[in-house]
């Protein structure tokens, strides 16, 4: 349902650029990461990965292991004891989500599926007695040939053994005979390898047990959902965990769900019943922690000699894990983009031999848009038509895909803006033809979208006698500012300045909170926030006419408005702070308590709710030394209302640098022999630095979406990474002529 949408004012705190009020914790290192968390008599475990990639674990041998000094137990099938397959429960709507993308317990059986997976876990009194021991530890194996075969796409079953039969995503009209039919059209193949997320904090979980409940200090995404999953695991009720992630070194949704070393770490405090610390290396990162899959996509699109679409078919396939069904959403933003009367999209899994995928920043539009927006560009150039032209030519007056209507849409607006302000219209069109400093210069865009979801979510907002105030929400801030919004949305209703405002997050003690995980975490608290603080308001005004002497005596509450931190009768005169109402009716807070609902996965929908952007990238292209950079961005946005434009730009800006990445750099590469990711470090998992990091610009077009909550703000984390690859890979097509459907980009394939 649309929300009521607020009153129109002009904002004191909320649209304004703040510096984050958990800054300096972190500067100053007072910030506490899960890793971070020491408790006495606490034990470190290493856990133990296979060796192959495919066959089956014959034998175990620790008795070496055993024996070393500080050793306290090493697990495996054997002594582990009973952990619990996780019964999903995929419905976002309240607290009880349980979402895992590796479902198989830990040691669950002896077959071997990926290089990586865990067979044994070495417990001792230090970190560097564990690992030494972790290396004693001896397995042998019946190995199989693992399949980490790259190609993907068969577009029928039988090509490859492991592949599941295609299905229709979405369709209207005749694609294949419109396609067909086609007076100019583009039928072209794109492959993007397998991407790791290697945040800066590692994966990390300190269980403690107290003979009756789990308290876990987590590297997590999602405290709530996180709690579900490990009661189950653990075969215990919910209520006999809690779990507490008050910072995150970032997590970009590999610590989206809970991994095997979590439920280790839980079965290990238990046996021994002392705290244990686990904490993944680089390399298990790479191994048994999520990535993002590879993902092969054909894209075929039909137009008229004007321009227009008639006919795009998109069929694509991502790689899985042998027992889990990742997909990789490739088509997501497909079916509503653009307007063509004919349409279908097409999705494949194929299984191979590696640990299972995961959501990764922008999972689905973002791999998807790679395609789509290139495809677009070499239609543009098959037509002889600018880029920007042929997008707007086509763009749809309503979502085509359900035939409801946008609940706002300003992506024209987009493209004009950062067209002007890119300096667009000085772009020559001939490949090579723009030159500066003696170098080629090359210019490329594309079109971004990302989805706009609220997820449920629950909150307190206190109102204290000392005139500050309280907002507390089991949800977490991963890095990208949750701590600094809701301080910000909480002092625009109660009138008074954010560091007023304590803000307690990240532990399940507190009122069930939304994920981390899909640009919706803003967009779902900010109406259980409000909601909360207009009810601790009505509380207010309830005490307010009680009190002899004051203006409020017997009148009404809705005779009372509140604003700038005061009450006041509607008729006029003078206000009173909320601290003075407070003291005089001897109250030392009034609490309100708000909720959102989830409008994620809704079937009835009455508007299509999306977020949307233009990417801008200039490339300069040196082939006397093999030197291609990208030089200059600029990404203009249209997410409703930005609560703080400073760490939106940041979000948007770390985005780009990113998708420098994935165009350039990153690609996770297997050992076709053992089935082991062979770059597993970032010595050889190449990553943008700020060496890489191009002069960039970000612009935010300021049109609040109401229908999604009262403030009018969607999600931004995801699709600043939207279209950026595209946009670069167009650029390094007009500079060079060469077009690149396989990322990364190699300076070896350019100077071919």
């Amino acid at each position: 349902m649309p929300q009521t949408k607020e009153k129109e004012k002009s904002y004191t705190v909320v649209g304004r650029g703040r510096a984050r009020v958990d800054g300096p914790l972190k500067v100053t290192g007072r910030a506490m990461y899960a890793s971070d968390h020491n408790f006495p008599g606490m034990l470190y475990a290493v856990p133990i990965g296979a060796t192959i990639g495919s066959g089956k674990l014959e034998s175990v041998d620790t008795s070496v292991a055993e024996q070393m000094p500080g050793v306290r137990a090493v697990y495996q099938r054997a002594n582990i004891g009973k952990l619990f397959k996780v019964s999903l429960n995929e419905d976002f709507s309240g607290p009880g989500l349980a979402m895992v993308d590796e479902n198989r317990p830990p040691f669950h059986d002896d077959v071997i599926r990926y290089y990586g997976q865990y067979i044994a876990v070495v417990v001792a009194n230090s970190f560097e007695q564990a690992k030494a021991a972790a290396a004693k530890v001896k397995a042998t194996y019946k190995t199989e040939k693992p399949n980490v075969r790259a190609e993907l796409l068969s577009g029928k079953k039988g090509y490859d053994s492991s592949a599941e039969e295609m299905k229709v995503e979405s369709e209207r009209g005749n694609a294949e005979k419109a396609f067909g039919s086609a007076e100019k059209k583009v039928d072209v193949t794109y492959y993007l390898p397998p991407e790791t997320h290697v945040p800066i904090e590692l994966h990390a979980t300190v269980a403690v047990w107290d003979g009756d409940t789990y308290t876990l200090y987590e590297s997590t995404q999602s405290i709530v959902n996180h709690r579900s999953v490990m009661a189950q695991m653990l075969g215990v009720p919910i209520e006999k965990v809690r779990v507490i992630s008050q910072f995150l070194g970032s997590g970009f949704g590999g610590k989206l769900w809970p991994w095997p070393h979590d439920a280790l770490a839980c079965a290990a405090a238990r046996h021994l019943n002392r705290p244990v610390k686990l904490v993944l290396s680089r390399p298990q990162t790479f191994e048994s922690a999520g990535h993002r899959p590879a993902c092969e996509q054909r894209l075929r699109i039909g137009a008229s000699n004007d321009g227009k679409f008639n006919s795009i078919i998109h069929d694509y396939a991502n790689h899985t894990s042998i027992l889990d069904d990742y997909e990789e959403n490739c088509g997501e933003a497909t079916p509503f983009l653009y307007g063509t009367p004919n349409l279908r999209v097409t999705s494949q899994l194929v299984r191979r031999n590696v640990g299972t995928p995961t959501s990764m920043r922008g999972p689905g539009a973002v791999p998807g848009l790679f395609a789509l927006e290139c495809a677009v560009d070499e239609l543009a150039i098959a037509l002889e038509m600018d880029p920007i032209e042929l997008r707007i030519k086509n763009e749809p007056k309503l979502d085509e895909s359900k035939t409801i209507p946008f609940s706002s849409r300003h992506l024209i607006e987009c493209y004009k803006t950062g067209a002007k302000k890119f300096g667009w219209s000085k772009r020559t069109p001939d490949v090579g033809s723009m030159k500066r400093d003696g170098m080629t210069i090359g210019w490329g865009m594309a079109g971004a979208t990302w989805m706009a979801a609220r997820l449920a979510a629950a909150a307190t907002v206190e109102m204290r006698d000392d005139g500050s105030a309280r907002v507390a929400c089991a949800t977490q801030d991963i890095g990208t500012g949750t701590y600094t919004v809701l301080a910000a949305v909480t002092a625009e209703k109660l009138g008074i300045t954010p560091h007023r405002v304590q803000v307690d997050l990240g532990d399940t003690k507190l009122p069930p909170g939304p994920l981390s995980g899909g640009s919706m975490a803003t967009a779902s608290v900010i109406p259980a926030v409000s909601e909360a603080a207009d009810k601790a308001i009505e509380i207010l005004k309830n005490d307010a006419v009680s009190l002899e002497g004051s203006q409020f005596y017997k009148k009404e509450p809705d005779e009372i408005e509140f604003r700038e931190g005061k009450l006041f009768l509607k008729s006029g005169g003078e206000g009173m702070p909320f601290a003075d109402i407070l003291k005089k009716a001897s109250r030392r807070t009034v609490v309100g308590q708000g909720r959102s609902e989830s409008t994620f996965g809704a079937k009835e929908k009455t508007v299509s709710m999306h977020s949307y952007g233009a990417q801008f990238a200039e490339v300069t292209w040196e082939p006397e030394i093999a030197r291609l950079r990208v030089s200059r961005g600029l990404t203009v946005i249209d997410a409703g209302r930005i609560i703080n434009p400073l760490a939106g730009r940041n979000q948007v800006e770390g985005a780009f640098v990113m998708g420098i990445g994935m165009a350039l750099l990153e690609e996770v590469q297997y050992d076709q022999r053992w089935g082991s990711p062979i770059n597993n470090n970032l010595a050889d998992y190449i990553v943008a630095t700020n060496a890489d990091h191009a002069d960039h610009e970000v612009i935010f077009l300021d049109y609040p979406d109401y229908a999604l909550n009262p403030m009018g703000a969607r999600g931004i984390g995801e699709i600043g990474l939207a279209g950026v690859a595209a946009a670069i890979c167009n650029a390094v097509y007009h500079a060079t002529g060469k077009r690149f459907r396989r990322l990364p980009i190699k300076i070896e394939d350019l100077i071919a």
